[in-house]
């Protein structure tokens, strides 16, 4: 290849790399395996006949979501054997949009359909492509992705956003539960928690979190007690408050001197789900 279609090949691809990557990122739950995936389409775009590429966009968003549905399959089977509960890797954005309103629950909502599924929901329902193209993405027919997406859509409906939380109402509820839960001020945390909150901590083995999830208000506020000490002891940052996979949240420089990242699903004023990133493997691209 000439270095001048090199070149313009490779200016082609760079606007469509963002868009590219958040598929993948939302297909595999994982930034570092979304930057590889698309990476790797990038390189088999290079070597590509251009001239038989009527629609770059269309042929790179099948090159990313094939190599999606085969990193799925061994992704799968590594899951089976994780330490604890899984979340998804942290993806920390600043901006007031949320353009795809995929956040963390629905995140895990989708970790319960198959690679199929998933991918159909994410290009129709998300990503707004008509079922034709999904079709030729995925490489099923138009009625068999019609009936993938309608299945993730029954499975996934309960954890979709019932409504946007205003975003500087949400950074506020962040900034308080960060000062009431580092400070131990267990009155001023107890008033932000709805009844049937939830805490999910992913330490991965490699640091310690909590092995199941702390279900109801009783248990989240007996491991937020246990915290407040150690918090009062050895201490913790806040480097910055934001919205963590579309939820507010912040991320905090803990005593042993790791970053770790909290995200809040907050429903009719109060929270109702804490997620915690605390496994350093997949808070590496925070540093």
């Amino acid at each position: 290849m000439a270095q001048g279609t090199q070149t313009d090949a490779a200016a082609r691809f760079a606007p469509l790399r963002p868009r590219l990557t958040r598929i993948a990122y939302r297909m595999l739950g994982s930034v570092a395996d979304a930057e590889d995936v698309v990476q790797d389409a990038f390189l088999r775009w290079m070597g590509a006949d251009h001239d038989a590429v009527r629609e770059p966009e269309a042929f790179l968003r099948r090159i990313v979501t094939r190599l999606c549905l085969d990193h799925l399959k061994s992704a799968r089977v590594r899951r089976e054997t994780y330490v604890g509960p899984w979340l998804p890797e942290p993806l920390v954005e600043d901006g007031d949009e949320d353009p795809d309103d995929i956040t963390l629950p629905l995140m895990l909502a989708l970790e319960r359909l198959s690679p199929l599924e998933r991918a159909a929901f994410l290009l129709h329902d998300v990503f707004g492509l008509g079922f034709e193209e999904v079709a030729a993405t995925i490489g099923r027919d138009t009625a068999a992705c019609r009936q993938l997406a309608a299945r993730a859509r029954g499975h996934v409906r309960a954890a979709r956003p019932r409504y946007r939380m205003d975003a500087a109402r949400g950074l506020e509820i962040a900034n308080a539960f960060f000062t009431a839960s580092r400070s131990g001020d267990m009155g001023a945390l107890g008033a932000m928690l709805a009844q049937d909150v939830s805490l999910h901590s992913d330490g991965g083995g490699k640091r310690p979190a909590t092995v199941r999830p702390a279900l109801g208000f009783a248990q989240v506020m007996q491991v937020h007690k246990a915290l407040g000490v150690l918090f009062g002891k050895y201490g913790s940052t806040l480097l910055r408050t934001c919205r963590i996979n579309g939820l507010p949240g912040f991320v905090t420089r803990e005593a042993d001197g790791e970053i770790q990242t909290t995200a809040l699903a907050i429903e009719d004023g109060r929270i109702s789900a804490i997620y915690v990133m605390r496994n350093p493997d997949k808070l590496r691209h925070l540093h």
